[in-house]
């Protein structure tokens, strides 16, 4: 057993290096071509030490930066070969390679960075904390009510945009002796002022229903997926109504640890194109692409498991149902919108036809969702986050400024890194949320 489990570790390994070497190669030959921001042009970063497997992280955002982009100059810093080439065929900003640390100083030193956002808690992070005349703001990759959204990393930024009432409180009984009243912004979700997208269906009198798991998690506390308890029933049992449209949209991490979870995935994409097949006007999707948006918003009902998907949904003011973890060890906050949600247990999955019209006509389950989508987002009407999202940028900047006139005489130092050892590694990259 040893020696098999060493023999498969040494192909995985082999095989990562190639990736990786096919990937400079390729970064390498664009190298020539990609245009780079002009010296001090640059006011506002965003940090993604990642590969490409986490891009969905950073790839929500690129609608607000684009945005944004119109009032402060943005740029996406990369530190992984995959993630470039990646980001370079779809990122709507400026975006820049910077592998080894003197390459982030060499940017830094060039540029007019007045803040940079991160969207997670890649160790990297701290390769960038360490310049200071910059703010460095937290803007995450979603709200929600996983262990996530309350770690003491919080406190590692000077500033972290949130969605609303809900995640303040949140932070205020999770985090001691943080200044929540002053170092937390609320933005509500600009995200949602920019759910469309074009439609890979025609719509008809069908139900739409978008199932929206996550993955399967690397340890018990964060075993949240629903694709191997839950998914296969659901999805075989709405294919089958006949009456039901299913959008399924899986986490990019599913079945990367659990065999038993990937098997699964590959069941429900393979009932998916099998029930097209059957009926050519059912126009059922499975949904591996980059944008998200449009599933949220098209769905008339949303199924998702406890990530960050609910809130994305929350955002939109529709009906929504989440999948209850079978592990007993999965950690749910119950004090909020999970205390009072819309539950589906493993095993009633294959009563969900019911269950999707029962949120549909509930008058009880819609008074519920409306006073969780305020206090979660606050005012959801078109362009409120973004003008709220702006705002803070706009509040930054001016303290900026304030302190910038404050040590307007301190003396500059270098703020290098005496440690220039780290690699790129392509592996698959730090647990997704």
């Amino acid at each position: 057993m040893p020696l098999t489990h060493d023999i498969k570790t040494a192909r995985r390994l082999l095989k990562r290096l190639l990736r990786s070497r096919k990937t400079r190669r390729e970064l390498a030959r664009r190298g020539a071509s990609i245009p780079k921001p002009q010296p001090a042009s640059i006011q506002i970063a965003v940090y993604f030490a990642d590969s490409q497997v986490n891009l969905y992280q950073v790839r929500q955002w690129y609608a607000p930066l684009a945005e944004l982009s119109r009032s402060w100059p943005v740029a996406i810093i990369s530190r992984s070969p995959s993630a470039m080439l990646k980001l370079l065929d779809e990122a709507p900003v400026p975006t820049v390679y910077l592998r080894k640390v003197a390459d982030l100083e060499s940017f830094v030193a060039e540029q007019d960075i007045k803040i940079i956002f991160y969207v997670n808690q890649n160790t990297k992070n701290f390769q960038m904390f360490r310049y200071g005349r910059m703010w460095h703001v937290f803007i995450n990759h979603g709200e929600s009510d996983k262990m996530y959204m309350t770690t003491n990393q919080f406190k590692a930024y000077d500033y972290s945009f949130v969605a609303g009432d809900a995640a303040t409180e949140r932070l205020r009984h999770k985090l001691w002796n943080f200044d929540i009243d002053n170092r937390a912004i609320k933005i509500g979700r600009p995200q949602a002022d920019h759910f469309a997208g074009d439609l890979p269906y025609t719509p008809d009198a069908r139900t739409v229903v978008l199932y929206a798991p996550t993955w399967e998690g690397d340890r018990e506390a964060a075993a949240y997926g629903s694709v191997a308890s839950h998914g296969v029933t659901l999805v075989e049992s709405l294919l089958a109504s006949g009456k039901h449209r299913v959008i399924y949209r899986p986490h990019p991490r599913s079945g990367v640890i659990d065999p038993d979870f990937k098997r699964a995935n590959e069941r429900i994409i393979a009932a998916i194109m099998a029930a097209n097949v059957r009926d050519g006007t059912a126009q059922h999707v499975y949904d591996d692409g980059a944008a998200l948006g449009w599933q949220l918003a098209a769905a008339d009902v949303a199924i998702t498991d406890v990530s960050a998907m609910v809130y994305d949904r929350l955002a939109t003011g529709k009906p929504l149902i989440i999948a209850r973890p079978i592990s007993a060890s999965a950690e749910i906050d119950l004090t909020g919108y999970l205390g009072d949600a819309e539950w589906l247990d493993a095993a009633d999955a294959g009563d969900i036809v019911a269950a999707v019209e029962r949120v549909q006509n509930s008058a009880d389950a819609q008074r519920k969702l409306e006073y969780w989508v305020q206090r979660h987002f606050g005012d959801t009407a078109p362009g409120v986050a973004t003008a709220r999202f702006h705002g803070a940028v706009e509040q930054l900047m001016a303290e900026w400024h304030r302190h910038a006139a404050i040590h307007i005489g301190d003396k500059r130092v270098r703020e290098s890194d005496p440690f220039d050892a780290e690699a790129d590694d392509e592996d698959d990259g730090p647990a997704g949320d």
